[in-house]
């Protein structure tokens, strides 16, 4: 069955429009900018396809030339979703230049140079599909294997504007039969690309979502750092690299000295800027390649690719930074201090073991008077050794007459 070309544009039309009030409902759902701005292009191309072509023929040329750029203006802003999606200002000039050029060029040609404006209009979608294509393919935390529809779908939808421009010279279409050919292509393959975009587009934001997802279920809200299991799995990421290149790592447990007292004195609001105070001096005084976390209430923790030598090194810069930020209470100056334990280990040392080691070095920081950085003298030999003696060390003391059960 041969479809004309108006029954192409209707089913373009309604799916366009279909695919724009879906993203628009969406766009607001989610309260996402560039769904919106997504939506807000279909419906406008819906708006020009429709104009064009029921009423483009009786209005003369001016009129198909004003609809023709209401549809580049549509296509220009989904580019611009493109970039809005990225966290990039919408670009007013880059909206309205596609458009402007057809203007300019409808007015300035020949009605003859019918292959030349057609050539023309080709190109300046292609231009849109191509920045767009750029834009989708920005999207780098996405592996290869998800990316390439991003990049292959406005890709293909330039190609087919394209053809005309690399194929009608070399056919010489004296007689027109490939240009309504191309016709007929072009339309299927609108309605395929508009399908496949917004394909790519809740791909892209469904990803995008399970990666917020992911982080706030591995961060800590107050600090911004990585709470006690995001900082779990993504040490086990940098020991397994560290491992494989048989490169030590050394962890630090920083504990904040006499948090409660200020907590008590000043309430916990006051409590809760020295620990944000304190997560941005650990960030600003570590190295990028390092790692840090919020563990506890007020005991941090962080895992550096590096020797206990160098590890020392960053500890104490930390600790000297934290004593010099000169926190000030309701006009009272607060003493900011913080005890650090360090531990040290051989590639592929478990990250147990090493804040098992490092927090045993923090206790005898704070036995020795607080305020200083200490090292591990060696790794324990045994988590549960270690477990039972922490909680041995716990327990608190058998009142007399009370039966003292030991396993």
């Amino acid at each position: 069955m041969a479809l004309d070309s108006m029954t192409l544009d209707i089913v373009a039309t309604m799916v366009a429009a279909l695919l724009g009030a879906m993203l628009l409902h969406f766009g607001r759902q989610e309260n996402t900018p560039a769904l919106r701005w997504w939506g807000a292009a279909y419906i406008l191309g819906a708006v020009a396809i429709s104009l064009w072509t029921l009423i483009g023929e009786l209005y003369g040329e001016l009129l198909s030339l004003v609809l023709s750029s209401i549809g580049l203006i549509a296509t220009a802003m989904v580019w611009n979703a493109a970039r809005v999606f990225h966290g990039k200002p919408p670009s007013v000039p880059g909206l309205a230049l596609g458009a402007i050029v057809w203007i300019v060029s409808g007015m300035l040609l020949d009605p003859s140079a019918q292959a030349l404006r057609l050539t023309i209009g080709a190109a300046i979608v292609v231009v849109y599909a191509t920045l767009t294509a750029a834009e989708l393919w920005q999207e780098r935390r996405r592996t290869l294997h998800k990316r390439w529809p991003a990049l292959i779908v406005p890709v293909m939808h330039g190609f087919v504007l394209m053809l005309p421009i690399l194929l009608g010279n070399v056919l010489r279409d004296a007689d027109g039969a490939f240009a309504a050919a191309w016709v007929t292509i072009f339309s299927i393959e609108l309605v395929l690309y508009a399908v496949g975009t917004v394909f790519v587009i809740f791909m892209l934001v469904s990803e995008r979502i399970v990666s917020a997802h992911k982080r706030a279920a591995t961060t800590d809200p107050l600090t911004g750092l990585l709470n006690r299991r995001g900082f779990a799995e993504a040490c086990a990421q940098m020991i397994d690299r560290e491992a494989r290149e048989q490169r030590p790592v050394s962890a630090l447990i920083f504990d904040i000295d006499h948090f409660k007292s200020i907590n008590d004195s000043f309430g916990h609001a006051e409590g809760d800027e020295v620990l944000k105070l304190f997560a941005n001096v650990v960030v600003n005084n570590l190295r990028l390649t390092d790692l840090s976390g919020r563990i506890g209430g007020e005991e941090f923790a962080a895992l550096l690719p590096c020797s206990i030598e160098e590890a020392m090194v960053a500890a104490e810069r930390v600790r000297e930074a934290f004593e010099a930020s000169g926190v000030v209470c309701e006009d009272k100056p607060v003493a900011t201090t913080v005890s650090i334990g360090v531990a040290g280990g051989p590639a592929s040392t478990e990250l147990d073991v090493l804040l098992a080691a490092a927090d045993t070095a923090l206790y005898k920081a704070k036995r020795s008077g607080r305020n200083r950085v200490e090292a591990s003298a060696d790794l324990p030999l045994s988590l549960d050794r270690y477990r039972r003696q922490r909680a041995a060390v716990a327990m608190p003391p058998a009142q007399p007459g009370q039966a003292v059960v030991s396993n």
